[in-house]
């Protein structure tokens, strides 16, 4: 394979039926609008392109649309039941003791009061104690400081989703 041509988990997204790209894209990123604009701007030269064409279409959602996005995500600590992206997402969860567990959900409470919405987290890489953390920190934010936050949050979880979707095998 040379360098100018397109890996073949981006070429076989490319050459989706609408319907099933559309399909996909939703399973990275619960945004109706996002999940537009990036069919929209298919196919894709390269991996790149299609995080930039992500990026854009982050920096343009509307409160609406990231509302939208945000509602597609689980709280931490409680990904999912039977989902393995959440699951996978959360792994830092996974060894963290009932009183951080019973913590978090506390101020996951006390986060979705305040701002109206899940504390979204690209929790990939995250241990419990550094969610917590940022939880912690991140509560006493002015509400459009946190809008701004959490669609940074979202562009980084939507390139790692990206990227698992175009890397898979078929």
């Amino acid at each position: 394979m040379t360098s100018t041509s397109t890996p073949p988990g981006l070429a076989r997204f490319n050459d989706l039926e609408e319907h099933a790209a559309l399909a996909a894209l939703h399973e990275a990123c619960a945004s109706t609008e996002w999940a537009r604009r990036l069919l929209a701007a298919r196919p894709y030269a390269g991996v790149e392109h299609l995080f930039a064409a992500s990026d854009a279409a982050m920096a343009e959602l509307t409160t609406a649309d990231l509302e939208e996005a945000m509602a597609g995500h689980p709280p931490i600590g409680r990904p999912k039941p039977g989902d393995p992206t959440s699951a996978r997402e959360q792994r830092g969860m996974a060894g963290a003791s009932d009183e951080l567990k019973a913590e978090l959900l506390d101020l996951n409470l006390a986060y979705q009061e305040r701002f109206g919405h899940v504390f979204l987290i690209c929790a990939t890489g995250r241990t419990a104690e550094q969610m917590r953390d940022a939880v912690k920190e991140r509560i006493g934010n002015a509400p459009e400081q946190e809008r701004e936050i959490v669609r940074a949050e979202l562009g980084k979880i939507n390139r790692i989703r990206l990227a698992r979707l175009v890397e898979e095998d078929a």
